[in-house]
């Protein structure tokens, strides 16, 4: 089976990314209306069922609201975040269905790709930090968040940014082989 243009394994990704794009998009549709419905009921806290009870973590009264608004608004950005990642893969597909792998655009993707898998884990330090402060400041007893180095994230964007300079001098050497005559 071939990789590269119509009817490729190429071909056959861009159909799963379009997929996951869009079940992406309706996500966080669909937690951006639970965000305003939190917020909404967090005016009656009693409309929340109360409190919220995970292993130890016990989380009641008038801050259940914001809390469970705050931690849906980091799962719609984290899925804003892979949505970026998708629409990016889904053009460097393209040009691969293309026959054009080594597109100068492809370049910038990757290091979006780059800088999105990056922001991404950082953004996980930064709620899981938030997170393990409020559960202390209020009281709500111990959390338990995976708050370590993914060395395996760290790796990915590191072989991503390599895989941006590969087809940098890729697009620089077509484009010198296309001024040849």
């Amino acid at each position: 089976m071939r990789a590269l243009g119509p009817g490729s394994v190429s071909s056959f990704l861009k159909v799963i990314l379009d997929v996951v794009r869009w079940v992406l998009l309706i996500s966080i549709v669909g937690v951006s209306v639970a965000i305003l419905a939190v917020l909404l009921l967090s005016f009656n806290p009693d409309l929340l069922g109360g409190a919220i009870k995970i292993g130890e973590l016990q989380l009641k009264g008038a801050w259940l609201g914001p809390i469970a608004a705050a931690t849906l608004l980091a799962a719609d950005l984290y899925m804003g975040g892979a949505l970026v990642i998708v629409g990016r893969l889904r053009r460097i597909f393209q040009t691969l269905i293309a026959g054009d792998p080594f597109h100068p655009d492809n370049v910038r993707r990757l290091r979006i790709i780059g800088l999105a898998l990056a922001g991404l884990e950082v953004g996980r330090y930064v709620f899981v930090a938030a997170a393990t402060v409020v559960a202390h400041e209020l009281k709500a007893g111990k959390l338990h968040l995976d708050g370590g180095v993914n060395l395996t994230t760290w790796f990915s964007v590191l072989v991503i940014v390599v895989l941006a300079e590969v087809f940098r001098e890729g697009a620089r050497l077509r484009g010198e082989a296309e001024l040849t005559i």
